[in-house]
């Protein structure tokens, strides 16, 4: 049968289109290939920050957790509101203000200053009353001198009386000691890092270097200091109605166990009970 027969211009432009697809393939496989990164990739890529010429890499900042949530309840009473200056800043804090006097943290410290000087002057009295109960009589003997201590071995006080016979140079001393410290800690408190009482008075080299052990021990100290204010009003209080020293009241706290219970020996052997 007939064949059709093409045209030969139609078969240029075969030839033409051909060649240019050609090149044009040959030309792409040169060019740059533009790649969409994968999600692993992309992040790492964002997240890398450049590191300047010479400059080691950043180290990663320590993560620091956050503060445990102060409770809503009073610790030393569960039944009230914590007060809001009582943030547990200061050692010894349980959260007990029931009359609201700490209004602010500027009251809180001055308070708390007064705190600890009234503890430390307690500690002292609390040792410094018995001490000198019982050892008045003989040291007055020693130095010729009246005892200040009465019949029944009550030191001068307040309730029990007797302040009169004290050496009116002991009460100058005191008052100017006193008073000298005092300004020195006033004098101290612009310093940096000062917490209420601190005089900076360690000559044995005791207080702690980490925060926490130094807590611990302003902890110890007003937690004694607490106790002696109580014992202090509580040997007054006894003195005063009992009319007699709290050495010779309770005995076992402060002399020697031979002295305590050889008296209760011989009342046992005198009444039979021990033959």
């Amino acid at each position: 049968h007939a064949h059709s027969k093409i045209p030969k211009n139609v078969i240029i432009i075969i030839m033409r289109a051909t060649i240019l697809l050609t090149v044009l393939a040959a030309a792409n496989a040169f060019a740059p290939t533009t790649r969409v990164p994968t999600t692993s990739r992309l992040f790492s890529e964002v997240e890398t920050p450049e590191v300047a010429e010479g400059v080691g890499p950043v180290a990663d900042e320590p993560i620091t957790p956050p503060k445990p949530a102060l409770p809503t309840s009073s610790q030393a009473l569960p039944f009230m509101d914590r007060p809001l200056a009582l943030d547990g800043t200061l050692a010894g804090d349980v959260g007990f203000d029931p009359l609201g006097f700490a209004k602010d943290k500027e009251t809180l410290f001055k308070m708390r200053e007064a705190e600890v000087k009234h503890a430390r002057l307690a500690m002292l009295a609390a040792a410094g009353w018995p001490i000198s109960e019982l050892l008045d009589s003989g040291l007055a003997k020693l130095f010729n001198s009246p005892a200040l201590v009465d019949a029944n071995d009550r030191v001068p006080s307040i309730l029990n009386g007797g302040l009169g016979k004290v050496s009116p140079l002991y009460w100058g001393i005191v008052i100017g000691l006193s008073a000298a410290i005092d300004l020195y800690g006033v004098s101290r408190q612009g310093t940096a890092d000062y917490i209420p009482g601190d005089l900076g008075f360690d000559p044995l080299g005791l207080y702690p270097k980490s925060p926490e052990e130094r807590k611990d021990m302003q902890l110890r100290e007003i937690k004694n200091g607490r106790l002696a204010m109580i014992a202090i009003v509580g040997f007054a209080i006894q003195e005063a109605v009992k009319g007699v020293g709290v050495v010779d009241e309770t005995p076992f706290f402060f002399k020697p166990i031979t002295a305590t219970l050889g008296p209760y020996f011989d009342s046992l052997t005198n009444s039979g009970y021990i033959q």
